[in-house]
């Protein structure tokens, strides 16, 4: 039995305060999994399957560590942290690699409870940090990126973000040399761990050195702890990197009077003035001109051309409003109010959370720069938080029991809000088992130097199950990598053929070109100058021509991915290649929109995208206009290739798609234009219609099929 001296000893109160707060989240956490253990169609190879899909990308890395290798330029993520922390995980435990990718999130993110706590332990309030822990833990943004089955690295960059904040804020109270290695230790950590995290890093340690300016400025320690932690920063191999922070460190200790102000300025400047040489403030720009001001490079490539803005339709990066910026961060409004409240005092109380600031306003940065940043502010607001609950402390209590009442009543108050968001974040896996037992069959009939076409979003998942390569996925999709899927499916099935072999062709050619040749820059443009052609227009409409020749030798087989989920995107997939590529702008509009019936009333049916259709579907209704339609097509069996069109009005432009054969529930209409009609995503995937000189049908299902390209 506990004696009870332990529950006076603070290392076992902090100890047991993280241990609980850590199995509150892992609990909560597995909510998830049994929910989506009830349907079969999430499983894969006798495990659930993962719900993000650049998570797949982590996947195929680790895969190819385990098996050894991985082919050359096929955009592997061979050796990326979360590959390489899930190959150590494979080999030292007895877990299969699926389960790793379901769980490795869920115990953990959850860690992010410890920095928390100890953070609140330095101001001497454990209560403080105990509840903020339960808070931030479960919030629901930091929930969503970090669930089981969210197979990504956001499981550790808010625990090491905390823990960098932590050393800061223990070295500013301590003074030690623990927290002065360790700073630099996490530091690099951390930006190994998530390479994008060297701007957050960045205004981390520029705060603490104003900090140290304005209330420690003779303090020697803090000063070689930001130089220390610089150094990380810095694009040098890690064991140079540890080998000088190792000497200087020692030094530091070993002749701490020789180290002058003079000497740490020379030291400071001189780590600044490297850090810039070496291309330190690049990264900065780019995620500001990322997510801040929306530019798309690719759409400023030197003589290239205007490609359509894939930050337009990603929507991580789409602006939220404020309900739901506050409901993210501390799962309801009140509760944020609450939280940005304490957090002003808890500032006022303990100047050193100043240097949390950077977190804050990353995750305000959410407003403009999207949701996906929602989840820096998490931990600080919970402290805040937290902090209030534990001002309760310094109240007179005529009960201790009232105390704890109170403490209790008001935290599970401010949780409940957070766990009727985890029971109705049903979030369902990124493919289904039908769909991924196709891809794992396509690995039998594919080799590894092929090429699948697909849309982007399908590109990490195509290549972790089919083992294959593709044009663009999660991590190569602007609007010069997106024109060539949006092209090869967008348009006649003659013009994506010959597209779809010289977009894998040229793509080959470019990783072996010269760094300032065009192929490295702009495909199309290095297509049109070896067909000697000026007008990107006339070249274009050249692909549909059946005279065109290919000029280019065939080195590997191109298969084309075409799924049934595509058709709730499909709109987005056409813009890419539907633009004028001298602005970047749609100049071609056309009509696809998927939508399921909502009422049905005075012989109008009613569909979820706002049109009203005619229960004769002889028209539809948009704005108040009727518009004829030329022709109704029932789609009976999508892998049969069995449907029946009835001709309505040849003059009309429209064409009404009823899918009596979807596994999508929200694509039973479709509405789509001529143009879109005779795309080959309509014709080939949903009519069967494909021309056999052409493409070969290799796998075929309602889910999905591949075509297999004969040129």
């Amino acid at each position: 039995m506990l004696k009870k001296e332990y529950f006076k000893n603070p290392t076992f109160i902090l100890l047991t305060l993280i241990i609980l707060a850590y199995a509150f989240s892992v609990l909560c956490r597995f909510y998830w999994v049994f929910w989506a253990s009830e349907f079969n169609e999430y499983f894969f190879n006798n495990e659930l399957m993962i719900i993000s899909n650049d998570g797949y990308a982590f996947a195929e890395g680790a895969r190819d560590m385990i098996a050894g290798f991985h082919q050359p330029n096929d955009l592997s993520y061979y050796g990326s942290s979360l590959s390489t922390l899930t190959y150590w995980f494979y080999k030292i435990t007895p877990f299969s690699l699926e389960s790793i990718f379901i769980y490795i999130s869920t115990f953990l993110s959850s860690l992010v409870v410890v920095p928390l706590i100890l953070i609140a332990n330095e101001y001497k309030r454990p209560l403080m940090g105990f509840v903020a822990a339960l808070l931030a833990s479960i919030a629901n943004s930091y929930y969503n990126r970090t669930m089981s089955g969210y197979y990504d690295t956001d499981m550790l960059v808010i625990v090491l973000a905390m823990m960098i904040v932590f050393f800061m804020i223990r070295l500013i109270l301590r003074k030690d040399l623990l927290s002065l290695i360790a700073l630099p230790l996490f530091v690099g950590i951390y930006l190994w761990w998530y390479p994008s995290s060297y701007t957050l890093n960045v205004a981390l340690l520029g705060l603490l050195f104003i900090y140290t300016l304005v209330f420690h400025i003779k303090e020697k320690t803090l000063y070689m702890a930001i130089i220390l932690a610089s150094i990380t920063l810095s694009n040098i191999a890690w064991f140079y990197q540890s080998a000088i922070i190792v000497i200087l460190f020692s030094l530091f200790v070993l002749q701490n009077k020789r180290f002058s102000f003079a000497l740490l300025g020379f030291l400071g400047l001189a780590t600044l003035v490297f850090l810039i040489l070496s291309g330190g403030v690049d990264p900065i720009l780019y995620q500001l001109k990322f997510y801040i001001f929306r530019s798309d490079e690719s759409a400023n490539l030197a003589q290239g051309f205007m490609y359509f803005n894939v930050n337009q339709t990603i929507q991580e990066v789409e602006s939220i409003d404020l309900s739901i910026f506050m409901k993210r961060i501390s799962g309801s409004e009140l509760v944020f109010f609450v939280s940005l409240i304490g957090f002003i005092f808890l500032v006022r109380k303990h100047k050193s959370m100043i240097l949390t600031l950077p977190m804050l306003a990353l995750g305000f940065l959410a407003l403009k720069g999207g949701l996906r940043f929602t989840i820096y502010a998490v931990p600080v607001l919970a402290l805040g938080f937290g902090f209030l609950m534990s001002l309760l402390q310094e109240r007179k209590w005529k009960s201790s029991n009232i105390y704890w009442a109170s403490i209790s009543i008001f935290t599970f108050l401010s949780l409940l809000p957070i766990f009727y968001h985890i029971i109705n974040y049903k979030a369902p896996t990124v493919f289904s088992q039908n769909e991924a037992s196709k891809l794992d069959e396509l690995k039998k009939i594919a080799q590894r130097e092929d090429y699948v076409v697909a849309w982007w979003d399908y590109g990490y998942p195509i290549r972790y199950y089919s083992d294959v390569k593709t044009l663009a996925d999660g991590g190569k999709h602007l609007g010069k990598d997106n024109f060539f899927p949006s092209f090869i499916l967008s348009k006649d099935q003659t013009a994506a053929a010959n597209m779809a072999r010289l977009s894998v062709e040229y793509t080959e050619k470019s990783f072996y070109a010269p760094s300032n040749d065009i192929l490295k820059n702009d495909l199309l443009k290095a297509m049109m100058k070896d067909y000697k052609q000026n007008n990107v227009d006339l070249f274009l409409a050249s692909l549909s021509k059946p005279d065109f020749k290919i000029n280019i030798p065939k080195t590997r087989d191109v298969y084309i991915y075409m799924p049934a989920r595509m058709s709730l995107i499909f709109s987005t997939v056409a813009s890419f290649s539907f633009v004028d590529l001298d602005t970047g702008k749609i100049d071609k509009p056309f009509t696809f929109s998927a939508a399921y019936p909502l009422d049905v009333k005075n012989g109008e049916i009613y569909l979820s995208n706002g049109i009203v259709l005619s229960d004769d579907f002889r028209s539809f209704k948009i704005n108040h206009n009727t518009i004829p339609v030329n022709s109704i097509i029932e789609v009976i069996s999508i892998k049969q290739g069995e449907y029946k069109i009835t001709p309505i009005d040849d003059t009309a432009q429209f064409y009404i798609f009823y899918l009596k054969d979807s596994t999508i529930p929200y694509a039973q209409f479709i509405l789509m234009d001529k143009t879109m009609f005779n795309s080959a995503y309509v014709q080939m995937f949903f009519l069967g219609n494909y021309d056999k000189s052409l493409y070969d049908l290799v796998i075929n299902t309602r889910d999905a099929k591949v075509f297999k390209l004969k040129i």
